[in-house]
């Protein structure tokens, strides 16, 4: 639906009329008008305004024009996983698990932003993005581009060493810079890639986390 439509038919299932939309953005009937027939669109300030009111995201008002994507984890992001700002305004960068009333929730990422800013935590992203591309070249992996903030819980893998001990070498409750790299061939195995200021963990493993192997376990 294009962005016309859109806020035509949120307003009618709101049962406002133009007039009572118009004194709640503080706009003119005549600009609600314009709007639902496409002459013109709301400014940055009234989408704002309008996403509150009708409760969905300023992606979803203006016809959801681009694929949301959690800059912390990387998950697509629907307007139900959208994370809020402390006003209560949709913070469309971040999904609600990573974020939450303007403050991060995994560890990894709310030390960086609190102590270096976000700026600093990219740069930090970037420096061992570089040294774990050198560890797949020497490997004869491919690189990854791309880094995500994830969960201990959700990539700590059980490895089995040959004596027969089995040991993880991650902490649930904590945070990493992580990457799944996808196989070539679907028979092959995937490479999952785990890390943070201390050490460089890459690990191949089967469909859901099976069988893994540990490739290089690195401190840095």
């Amino acid at each position: 639906m294009e962005t016309k439509d859109i806020l035509l038919d949120l307003r009618t299932k709101n049962g406002l009329s133009q007039e009572e939309l118009a004194q709640k953005v503080f706009v003119t009937r005549q600009a609600v008008s314009r709007w639902e027939t496409g002459e013109t669109i709301p400014n940055i300030e009234t989408l704002k305004l309008l996403s509150n009111i009708y409760d969905v995201s300023i992606n979803t008002l203006l016809g959801s024009p681009q694929e949301l994507i959690c800059k912390c984890c990387g998950m697509k992001i629907e307007d139900c996983d959208i994370s809020r700002d402390k006003d209560g305004n949709y913070n469309e960068e971040y999904c609600k698990w990573c974020y939450s009333d303007g403050n991060f929730t995994l560890d990894f990422w709310k030390q960086y932003n609190n102590t270096s800013g976000i700026e600093k935590f990219e740069e930090f992203k970037k420096q061992i993005i570089s040294e774990i591309n050198e560890i797949l070249v020497k490997e004869k992996l491919p690189k990854v581009e791309n880094l995500n903030v994830l969960s201990g819980s959700f990539i700590n893998l059980e490895y089995k060493f040959p004596n027969g001990e089995k040991v993880k070498l991650l902490d649930d409750k904590a945070s990493y810079l992580g990457s799944q790299l996808e196989p070539e061939n679907k028979n092959d195995r995937c490479i999952g890639i785990a890390a943070n200021m201390d050490f460089i963990l890459i690990c191949s493993y089967e469909e859901n986390g099976n069988n893994p192997e540990i490739i290089v376990y690195k401190k840095r």
